[in-house]
């Protein structure tokens, strides 16, 4: 196995229907199931064919489209590798630079294992959100967060480390949600993260002075509408694409409220930065 990956290979089944949780339990080479609009990718880190044809004999509901075998650099687009953004240090766990010497008090250490889950902070909306993050903490420290499809947790590790005292990192994806508690573990912040699997919609109207929302289009153009959000001292929008975020910002201009800064990666990827009033 490469040193500087968790996994040689990835063995992927891609089902259609939903996996019940009681057949989840595929012995030690099973590393989790990623549910998505009625589809079911279940991965393993050796061939598990066996056993997935007995849970497709279990529930016939289920159908096996297609299976795939990848390295798991591949599976994640490359290799992951210690990186900066700002004053944040992320590295996977399998290679901390920082282990045996001292950072300075400016740099901030995050410790991340996406696992298989996406998320592993040098994607340009995750960037921007935690440069976002900076500017923010750099104005005022929020007491409390609201980071809603917070995938691998990096948002919220990142608030935690501004000096965030209260985050509540919300996925409704399992999968997605274990991954980010085993981060807030890894970094030992178990004090300041709470992470709750559910939908973003139904933790809008929590009382938090910020909301970050690195999450599908579909789901924002409520959030954005809810009184909940229209309660928030700051917001971090981001994950949009140029149409969807000209929707946005119209949806906001109905309010009072002041975009601080925006940005745009190769006019595809956008965010939104901005306080109410």
């Amino acid at each position: 196995m490469d040193a500087s990956s968790p996994y040689e290979d990835l063995y992927i089944y891609y089902l259609q229907g939903r996996l019940s949780p009681d057949q989840q339990l595929f012995g030690p080479d099973y590393i989790g199931c990623w549910h998505e609009d009625g589809f079911s990718f279940l991965f393993f880190s050796s061939p598990a064919r066996a056993k997935v044809n007995k849970t497709l004999n279990a529930q016939q509901h289920l159908v096996l489209l297609d299976e795939f075998k990848m390295s798991y650099d591949q599976w994640q687009g490359g290799k992951i590798a210690p990186f900066r953004a700002g004053r944040f240090h992320i590295a996977p766990p399998w290679q901390i630079p920082w282990k045996n010497k001292s950072l300075c008090r400016e740099e901030l250490p995050i410790i991340l294992d996406p696992g298989v889950v996406f998320g592993t902070g040098t994607h340009p909306t995750t960037c921007h959100c935690l440069e976002a993050l900076e500017l923010v903490f750099g104005m005022e420290t929020p007491v409390t967060a609201l980071d809603l499809g917070t995938g691998t947790g990096l948002l919220a590790l990142a608030a935690s480390r501004l000096g965030c005292s209260k985050i509540l990192a919300v996925d409704l994806n399992f999968l997605a949600a274990n991954t980010a508690l085993k981060n807030v573990r890894l970094n030992r912040m178990q004090d300041t993260v709470l992470v709750i699997q559910g939908l973003a919609e139904d933790f809008i109207d929590s009382p938090y002075d910020l909301v970050i929302a690195n999450i599908h289009y579909d789901v924002m153009k409520h959030l954005v509408e809810a009184q909940g959000f229209l309660d928030k001292e700051w917001f971090i929008l981001s994950g949009l694409l140029r149409t969807q975020a000209r929707d946005i910002a119209c949806r906001l201009s109905r309010h009072p409220f002041q975009i601080i800064k925006k940005w745009e990666q190769d006019g595809i990827w956008h965010t939104f930065l901005g306080r109410i009033g």
